[in-house]
């Protein structure tokens, strides 16, 4: 049996050991003609395992389970809005009897159509592999159209097995058109990218109103107290619940689902308590026919009464946006048979109860709870309220979080609060900007009515830009009948473009506060993801020659360290400029240097063992890698220790796969002579380059006896076991030796032929924006005591 020595100390590694090994690369997926290019990571991107998707199937037990807990996390929002629809509603009062029923048939139909028909069973499957909310949507329309701004999508991250999805059809000529239209109209890309984040700022602005209305019209209740008490206590209530942000949704969570169950039961009874009492008749509201008779009754006063009405459907979006924590299923099962016959229960109860009390519209709810029910009713209430406050705020602390990580937000500090639920995340910086955007809302607003103004325009805003952008999803992913399309577009955009208008009326009257809002957080997400895409293309522009780096090898005047050393770099596409400025200042490089980039895909996760993406930079031998860190927007950046762990694994692995790459490469070419000189008969079929999917196939046509022979016979000629071992072991020592970290901090200004617009954008806002956000060695867990900081300005 032939036998190979190994490394220096190592054990001895029999030929058939080696070949097992090698043909165990038949398992790794690798499209090696398609990647193999000059500055591809063409490796390790191959390594693709099953999906990881939230949407992967569970029990019946399990999805059961699920829809009890989103009752908590979900349903908080919604499920409070019968506290002030009514006195939304009628703020004028009640001039006829009809229409109470007009308002009931109103909020009935609307339930229905939005939140059950739109979004129960057609938004949620518009899901980006299991999560939703705006950023998913666009992620997963970016994935399918090349509409990014930033030009940083390598073929390799569609390796990534969260990010693969089945090819688009070129049967449909429609949406491959649309798809050519927006990816050649750098005008489209610019507008998908400003609604995306006009959107999100709404649902950030959601974070900042929930709070105030939810609490607020619980302590309405209060009659005895004045309306300066009622505000007060509210603001009190606030600081608390932003104070104990800091503990994380999960350690309070468990106590969520309960409450709100006990919420809805009571709304259940107490609703057919009033319609028995009163007018059960008022279930003749589920004919239409008492909307346009309600319309023809009242005209604009109507129109304008539409605001209060789609209160009763806000927090609709958070049961797209908290899909990840749960799957499609729960969400529709719990929304069926939970939520939908509570509301129409509980605010056709109230609408019985106006019936015959009409002069309590101002105070429906509490009006129509039983006396003795009235402390029990209001303790719960004040508990739902709480649990609604706390899931928009942790909605948009989510929300931050993603476009941070998808480069639309500056630095901020990032903690995750949960090990059960990847999406719960805490921010302080951003917790403390709302609770004091909080306080002054409530002060300022001082009653439910006014906040309501200001709700209604976030919540209808954000609804119409998800139709809008999953219409383009079934236009030009899904492919649907464009008379589905045009029945989607047309239905749910009209009804939602009635209710914005409705709402737009109230501008003056609060509903300026979410304009004011989303247009404050646009510019901070624009003008950061403005200068962020420019550096980009500077330093993709100005990236280091491959000449450099061999005239680098032979030089000798530059030292060469013990140790490893990180460079940190956003380019993925080549080595940054900033490199050949730190040689030339201090002309010394560490045994082994690492460029690495870390890379946040615009997808949930990416699997571990396919986090790292390494090239060899040449020549070989010199010690330089470049890797690409590949994180998704639910995926936590490791601690140092941990990080430097599971780089030096996935390095000396990728060190081994280019050792023996190189071998089959060598067995194919002589494979190849071989069979020329033997004939048709021992052809070795070696599909080294084939569609994506492709397997490395070799020998399958010859016996076996020849096979062994053959590949024993050339890795004897080429053994890359010990070179393979001796680079590993030089990386290991390096590693022991201990590990720097090397951050470029590039001072971005205008040039100076800039216009005066450009210069205030980049000189001043972005420069006071960086300042007084987290800094890079903050948000990437660098420790400051291996921390060397390299300055270099880029004129853009």
């Amino acid at each position: 049996m032939a036998m190979a020595t190994g490394a220096e100390g190592g054990p001895e590694i029999s030929t058939e050991a080696r070949e097992a090994e090698k043909l165990n690369m038949k398992e790794r997926k690798v499209s090696w003609a398609r990647l193999r290019r000059v500055d591809s990571l063409h490796l390790e991107a191959g390594r693709v395992s099953t999906s990881h998707a939230h949407s992967s199937e569970v029990t019946w037990q399990r999805t059961m389970s699920l829809a009890f807990q989103s009752i908590g996390v979900i349903y908080g929002d919604i499920g409070t809005s019968p506290l002030y629809v009514y006195s939304s509603t009628f703020t004028k009062g009640i001039k006829h009897p009809q229409d109470i029923l007009g308002v009931l048939s109103l909020i009935i139909y609307t339930i229905i159509l939005i939140p059950m028909l739109k979004y129960i069973f057609i938004v949620l499957l518009a899901n980006d592999n299991g999560d939703g909310g705006t950023f998913a949507l666009y992620s997963l329309i970016c994935r399918y159209i090349n509409v990014s701004l930033i030009p940083n999508q390598q073929p390799e991250d569609r390796e990534v097995s969260n990010y693969k999805l089945d090819i688009p059809s070129n049967q449909l000529r429609r949406s491959e058109k649309i798809k050519g239209i927006l990816e050649n109209s750098k005008s489209a890309k610019i507008m998908l990218f400003l609604v995306t984040i006009m959107a999100t700022s709404m649902v950030i602005g959601d974070g900042v109103l929930t709070p105030c209305i939810s609490i607020l019209s619980v302590m309405s209740g209060i009659n005895s107290l004045n309306t300066d008490a009622q505000v007060w206590i509210s603001v009190a209530i606030l600081i608390i619940l932003f104070s104990v942000q800091r503990f994380g949704t999960d350690r309070i969570g468990f106590s969520f689902a309960p409450i709100i169950l006990i919420w809805f039961t009571s709304l259940i009874g107490i609703g057919l308590f009033n319609l028995i009492k009163y007018d059960i008749g008022v279930l003749r509201a589920f004919n239409p026919k008492y909307i346009g008779d309600y319309f023809k009754r009242n005209g604009k006063e109507a129109w304008i009464s539409l605001g209060g009405v789609f209160l009763c459907i806000t927090g609709t979006e958070a049961m797209f946006a908290d899909l990840g924590h749960f799957n499609v299923r729960a969400i529709q099962i719990s929304s069926s048979f939970i939520l939908f016959p509570t509301l129409v229960t509980v605010y056709s109860g109230q609408a019985a109860f106006l019936m015959k009390n009409p002069t309590s519209y101002a105070n429906t709810f509490y009006d129509s709870v039983p006396g003795p029910l009235y402390w029990p009713m209001f303790g719960i209430a004040l508990a739902a309220a709480i649990i609604a406050s706390q899931a928009m705020i942790s909605g948009a602390f989510a929300i931050i979080s993603q476009s941070l990580s998808l480069g639309c937000f500056p630095r901020v500090k990032v903690v995750h609060t949960s090990a059960k639920y990847e999406g719960q995340v805490y921010i302080p910086e951003v917790n403390y900007m709302l609770m004091i955007a909080c306080v002054v809302v409530t002060v300022s607003f001082r009653s439910t009515t006014n906040i309501s103004n200001a709700y209604g325009i976030a919540v209808a805003s954000v609804m119409l830009i998800t139709t809008c952008f999953v219409t383009l999803i079934m236009l030009v992913i899904w492919k649907t009948s464009i008379w589905w399309i045009v029945l989607f577009a047309t239905i749910f955009g009209s009804i939602e473009l009635l209710y914005l208008t409705s709402n737009y009326y109230k501008f003056r009257q609060g509903g300026f506060l979410p304009l004011v809002l989303a247009a404050f957080l646009m510019f901070i997400m624009a003008t950061w993801h403005y200068v962020h895409r420019q550096r980009y293309m500077y330093e993709l522009k100005n990236k280091v020659s491959a000449e450099f780096v061999r005239d680098l090898a032979v030089n000798r005047s530059i030292n060469r360290v013990p140790g490893v050393a990180f460079l940190y770099s956003e380019l993925v596409q080549g080595i940054p400029p900033i490199f050949s400025h730190f040689v030339k200042n201090i002309p010394s490089i560490h045994s082994v240097l690492v460029l690495v980039s870390i890379k946040n895909l615009p997808i949930s996760k990416v699997a571990l063992d396919e986090r790292f993406l390494f090239k060899q930079v040449e020549p070989r031998g010199f010690g330089m890698f470049r890797c690409v860190v590949r994180y998704g927007y639910n995926d936590k950046i490791e601690e140092p220790h941990e990080f430097e762990r599971q780089m030096a694994e996935n390095l000396k692995e990728f060190i081994r796969h280019e050792y023996l790459l190189e071998a089959v490469n060598n067995d194919h070419n002589r494979m190849d002579e071989t069979a020329n000189n033997s004939g048709p008969h021992s052809t070795l079929l070696a599909e080294v380059g084939q569609a994506e999917g492709s397997t490395v196939h070799m020998g399958e046509s010859l016996p076996q006896s020849n096979r062994s022979n053959l590949s024993s016979n050339s890795i004897q000629s080429f053994n890359p076991i010990p070179l393979a071992e001796e680079e590993m072991q030089f990386v290991q020592k390096a590693m022991e030796r201990g590990a720097v970290y090397l951050l470029g901090e590039a001072e971005v200004v205008a040039e100076p032929k800039s216009s005066v617009f450009k210069k205030i954008i980049v000189d001043y806002a972005y420069s006071f924006i960086r300042k007084n956000f987290r800094q890079g060695d903050k948000i990437m867990a660098i420790p400051k005591n291996r921390l060397l900081r390299v300055g270099m300005t880029y004129e853009i």
